[in-house]
């Protein structure tokens, strides 16, 4: 039988297992460009609050906006195949405007980025780099990295049933409410 104290020590190692696993899919990547934790901001901002109480119980993560765009995708103005069930979309008119190349700039020089004029052949500047790389991000989308779903879907499988039962969990519902959403 699971009391408060258990059920407070299994939601804890259900947090920590997220966060950790989150974080090293963050260091791992699965890009031609090295990992998805380039300034490690992201990384640092990840975190959970996990406790029981008689009836109910609290889990909550928390993490940069841009976390919750990488994790699902956004779906691109003119194409959504990247990600067609992300719940984001560019264009919308609710993002910060110009954040997207203000970012791809900073990662382009970053990186020492840039592409060659197929014209003359000579490199382009890194503003004009970045500037075809937004482009290209905005109009097609961004694909879903699932680098804290995959964890956290896990993590419930790792769950006793008598605690899921007990709780009446539900894994979309629990990482509808544990995972706080950026305001759209």
């Amino acid at each position: 039988m699971l009391d408060q104290d258990n059920i407070d020590i299994e939601l804890k190692k259900f947090k920590d297992y997220v966060i950790q696993q989150s974080r090293s899919n963050l260091t791992k990547g699965r890009t031609p460009f090295g990992s998805y934790n380039f300034t490690k901001s992201l990384y640092n901002s990840i975190k959970g609050d996990s406790k029981a109480y008689p009836r109910s119980y609290l889990l909550s993560f928390s993490m940069e906006e841009h976390g919750s765009y990488q994790d699902q995708g956004v779906r691109g103005k003119t194409s959504s195949i990247k990600a067609p069930n992300s719940p984001f979309k560019f264009g919308t008119g609710t993002g910060k405007k110009g954040g997207l190349t203000t970012g791809i700039k900073k990662w382009v020089r970053a990186k020492r980025f840039q592409f060659k004029n197929r014209e003359t052949g000579k490199f382009m500047s890194y503003d004009s780099t970045a500037l075809l790389i937004a482009r290209s991000i905005y109009n097609k989308g961004l694909k879903p990295t699932l680098f804290f779903t995959k964890p956290f879907n896990n993590a419930f499988k790792r769950l006793p049933e008598e605690m899921v039962k007990r709780l009446g969990m539900d894994v979309d519902r629990l990482f509808k409410y544990s995972l706080k959403q950026p305001k759209r």
